[in-house]
């Protein structure tokens, strides 16, 4: 490995992406941490969708890119959007942690009483957990981990949903009461490292194939349904020897219906795949897809 100059690496102040940033940083060596407040970060008080939702923890990150105030920025990248500012690029993509979502609570979510308070920010998992336990109260979860997880010790709700990534990276994996049967948000569990065009070659070393072979089919799906911030949409690919299987859906936000899909091709098609998929669903899900 080529000895790097004292790469600047960008990332959020929250404890997460501390931690994520330090997983980059300890495989790189040779990097100063530099810590940025995104949109996202500040914005408590509502839904992200209705602030704009896509890339709200990434912009400011990648301004400091494009101004060369730093080398690198660490993303999760169910954060950043199918489309990049010109002479940026996700130079790599580190092993992926298991993308499931699951429940926090005391209880299971079939045991959840009726009218228990779910807290959640997601649009997906609320249309998702609508469509499971329409009697539940999904309420306004913003917030880091620590955050959320005190809200629910304190009782201000019943139970939440969180990916299982975050939590196995905090160390609160024990946490989890329950793993869902639920598809997860596009490429979630995986973590991108984004550079300028021309430093692609600084981190590369580090790109993981299988991970970068299922985002690749999971973000062309996205691509392809060019839905806004207020369409619930999941999906999940798998890299199965050579080959990828990749399951998805959009759902009405109420969660009184979804279209799915499921589709399998060769790994070297995964793109491909990906966009086939979305185009097979997107006039059936037209009505969600222009929220």
């Amino acid at each position: 490995m080529p000895q790097n100059e004292n790469l600047r690496l960008g990332t959020r102040g929250s404890k997460l992406a501390l931690v994520q940033a330090h997983m980059v940083a300890a495989a790189l060596g040779n990097c100063e941490i530099v810590v940025l407040k995104t949109s996202g970060d500040r914005i408590q008080d509502r839904p992200l969708a209705d602030a704009g939702g896509k890339g709200l923890f990434v912009k400011e990150l990648e301004e400091a890119l494009l101004d060369r105030r730093i080398d690198l920025a660490v993303h999760s990248m169910k954060d950043v959007p199918v489309e990049h500012p010109s002479g940026l690029a996700i130079a790599a993509l580190l092993p992926r942690e298991d993308p499931r979502d699951v429940l926090v609570s005391r209880h299971t979510l079939e045991s959840l009483p009726h009218g228990a308070r779910l807290g959640t920010s997601s649009v997906r998992r609320e249309a998702q957990m609508k469509r499971a336990r329409p009697d539940l109260d999904c309420v306004l979860l913003r917030g880091n981990v620590d955050t959320r997880l005190k809200k629910l010790d304190d009782g201000e709700m019943d139970a939440m949903l969180l990916a299982l990534a975050g939590l196995k990276r905090l160390g609160l994996a024990h946490r989890a009461t329950e793993l869902l049967d639920i598809l997860p948000a596009l490429a979630q569990g995986a973590i991108g490292i984004e550079t300028r065009a021309d430093d692609v070659h600084k981190v590369a070393q580090l790109n993981d194939t299988a991970t970068a072979t299922a985002l690749a089919c999971e973000r062309a799906f996205q691509q392809a349904l060019d839905g806004s911030c207020r369409s619930p949409m999941a999906g999940l690919a798998r890299v199965e020897g050579g080959k990828v299987v990749f399951d998805g859906e959009v759902l009405a936000p109420d969660g009184s219906d979804h279209v799915a899909v499921h589709i399998e091709a060769a790994a070297a098609e995964a793109a491909r795949a990906g966009r086939e998929a979305g185009l097979s669903i997107r006039a059936r899900a037209a009505a969600w897809l222009a929220l």
